[in-house]
């Protein structure tokens, strides 16, 4: 199983509009000297969280910046449901 990471630091904050603004930071995955800042703004929408928008910053260990492309956006809306086999009363 693969281990969970964790990030290095991570803040936020909410904007006037209710929205959050974050901001974290994380170890490289292949260079553990290097780091990734991502930043995002995220919306709340009834009982979920919507990322609105983000950007990633990759940093080396020699400083030096490169912006990431962006990654798809995940569905927060689906849902996964259990699926029982059989019928009732078997």
């Amino acid at each position: 199983m693969a281990e969970k990471q964790t990030p290095k630091a991570r803040f936020s904050t909410r904007l006037p509009n209710g929205d959050s603004l974050g901001i974290t930071i994380w170890q490289g995955k292949t260079d553990p000297t290097a780091e990734v800042v991502s930043v995002q703004i995220r919306h709340q929408t009834g009982d979920n969280w919507e990322t609105t928008a983000r950007i990633a910053i990759y940093r080396t260990s020699d400083g030096k910046y490169t912006l990431l492309p962006e990654r798809p956006a995940a569905k927060t809306s689906e849902k996964v449901e259990a699926i029982s086999a059989g019928a009732a009363g078997e």
